[in-house]
């Protein structure tokens, strides 16, 4: 069976699992945010934190929460990383520098998982487990409530409670997250990925010399790094390594586990609404997006031009031969088309178009499927923009399930698409604009450019993955890359909460002759186009100058 076979029958299988999974797992969503009596378990949690549960707050009070409940997760992973010295289970690691651990802390209370670090050589055991591995349940649980509050927006009329968000997070993490990760370590680790609290185990290479190979709690945050789209990886090389990824279906099961949760929001987003068919709409945007950017990536890589692809018949420079082309393109597109940036195979090896298609993922805003939470949310945003733009056609006030879009819902929307190209073109701009900031760059020239245009876009759009010839781990960057990753994380949900405030006020509107149809093709094709347009004007420029110079020269 050639690798193009292969490469095909991978993804057919995973749109099949995908498709299976999406109902039942949008349904069960549904249930766990709609659910009116609390547990037993829950209502220890809100008496041990002061929450009273069927208390519902409005859009800021909502924001404020997320904010507060951010920076205390920030403050505490910070502290956590530079006394782990003093902590058991620290496997003799120091405290992290203070910059280093400043950009960690808010990587993964972002949901980044930026790293700047190796982490079988900067981070503990119990740093691993309490600090890391934590905020990958927690800042997941806080994308998935922020776009079941949107929806929630839709759903509502003249009102302005939209939820409790210390309930949201709470049975999100503990009834969602919590059980599907239990699940998938244990098929983990019967793949053979490692699960132990081994601080190390020495070894001879095949040149006599010595290394010692670090065990630890490897598949439990494995799974919740793919789970949650975080993406950060026990080991240097993330899911390259055979301890994260052992297996060429163990690869198949990771993938799944990327899209299972944003490719199922739609349909707790068509439940919530009232019209299923709404879900599958954006469910379709999704799908589509997702298809093309995994079938070029593929060609990109599998048909490269130059003597060694040509000789080889493919670009399998940076690529592990366990995954070869097809599991490597796939996992490279899927990881980049959410916010998860977990890396099978070495992103800056790959062709220039290559790696241009995985940075063009992340500018579409991550919403094919997202990561979880945010993807749906994103979505949103882009079909509010497209009904407007089709309300401007036809001389008709815009509306979407039943509610106006007018100037002040174009403002939030509108400033929400601004954010993140703002951070990455001002990012990108002013550290090209120092010398000492070039020199973390791999080499110059188009690819250099490439290196840290790769770096703002990931950090801006809580990505995480990174070209690996960038030096990323300097107090520039550590701190800019950390403001990046701060304001593109928070002032996008704050604007997505603005706006679902805005929405739950309106009285909802009747369906008349005039509305346009939010759940047919057309609109699908709709959304597409206007992404891709949004995407061209904005980011063309600047790939011009990187990725596109050097497919051609």
């Amino acid at each position: 069976m050639s690798s193009t076979t292969a490469g095909i029958i991978f993804i057919v299988a995973m749109i099949a699992a995908i498709v299976a999974v999406h109902k039942p797992l949008g349904d069960y969503m549904h249930r766990v945010v709609t659910r009116e009596k609390d547990r037993a378990v829950e209502r220890w949690i809100y008496k041990l934190v002061g929450v009273k549960s069927d208390v519902e707050q409005t859009w800021g009070g909502y924001a404020r929460s997320v904010l507060a409940f951010s920076a205390i997760s920030i403050f505490f992973l910070y502290g956590f990383q530079r006394l782990q010295e003093h902590l058991p289970l620290s496997n003799d690691m120091v405290g992290v520098p203070a910059a280093l651990a400043w950009n960690t802390s808010v990587s993964f209370t972002t949901n980044t998982n930026w790293q700047a670090y190796s982490g079988e050589a900067a981070m503990g055991h119990l740093v691993q487990m309490a600090g890391l591995a934590v905020q990958n349940f927690v800042s997941a649980a806080v994308g998935i409530a922020v776009a079941v509050v949107l929806v929630r927006g839709f759903a509502r009329k003249l009102t302005d409670k939209l939820g409790n968000f210390w309930v949201d997070i709470v049975r999100i993490s503990i009834w969602v997250l919590l059980p599907i990760s239990i699940i998938a370590a244990a098929v983990l680790i019967i793949g053979g990925a490692v699960q132990n609290l081994d601080a190390g185990t020495a070894s001879d290479t095949l040149n006599g010399a010595g290394q010692t190979i670090t065990g630890g709690p490897v598949a439990s945050q494995e799974v919740i790094k793919e789970l949650g789209t975080n993406g950060g990886g026990f080991y240097n090389v993330n899911s390259a390594h055979p301890f994260e990824n052992p297996t060429s279906w163990t690869n198949f099961i990771e993938i799944f586990l990327i899209l299972c949760i944003p490719f199922s929001m739609p349909r707790l987003f068509g439940r919530l609404v009232g019209d299923k068919r709404q879900g599958l709409a954006i469910a379709a945007v999704m799908a589509v997006m997702a298809i093309i950017s995994v079938g070029l990536i593929f060609g990109f890589e599998n048909w490269a031009d130059g003597t060694v692809p040509s000789a080889v018949s493919a670009a399998m420079e940076g690529k592990d031969v366990r995954f070869g082309i097809p599991n490597s393109a796939t996992f490279g597109a899927i990881t980049t088309l959410t916010s998860t940036g977990a890396v099978n195979s070495f992103h800056d090896s790959y062709t220039a178009m290559g790696g241009g298609m995985t940075m063009i993922n992340m500018m579409l805003g991550e919403v094919a499927p997202g990561g979880v939470g945010a993807g749906l949310y994103g979505m949103l945003i882009l079909a509010v923009m497209t009904v407007f733009i089709a309300g401007l056609m036809v001389g008709r006030t815009p509306e979407y399930l039943g509610k106006k879009i007018g100037a002040r819902e174009m403002k939030l929307a509108s400033l929400y698409f601004l954010t993140t190209p703002f951070l990455v073109l001002v990012g990108t701009a002013t550290s090209m604009s120092f010398t000492e900031n070039r020199e973390s760059m791999q080499e110059a020239g188009p690819h250099g450019l490439s290196e840290m245009l790769y770096a703002f876009t990931s950090a801006s759009n809580n990505n995480g993955s990174a070209f690996g010839g960038f030096n990323a781990n300097t107090d520039w960057y550590n701190t800019a890359l950390g403001l990046c990753m701060l304001f593109g994380r928070f002032l996008p949900i704050i604007l997505v909460l603005a706006l679902a405030g805005s929405l739950a006020k309106q009285r909802r509107i009747p369906a008349s002759a005039g509305t346009l149809p939010t759940h047919k093709p057309l609109f699908v094709g709709m959304v597409v186009f206007t992404t891709l347009i949004l995407v061209a004007l904005t980011f063309l420029p600047v790939l011009a100058l990187g990725p596109i110079a050097e497919a051609l020269f």
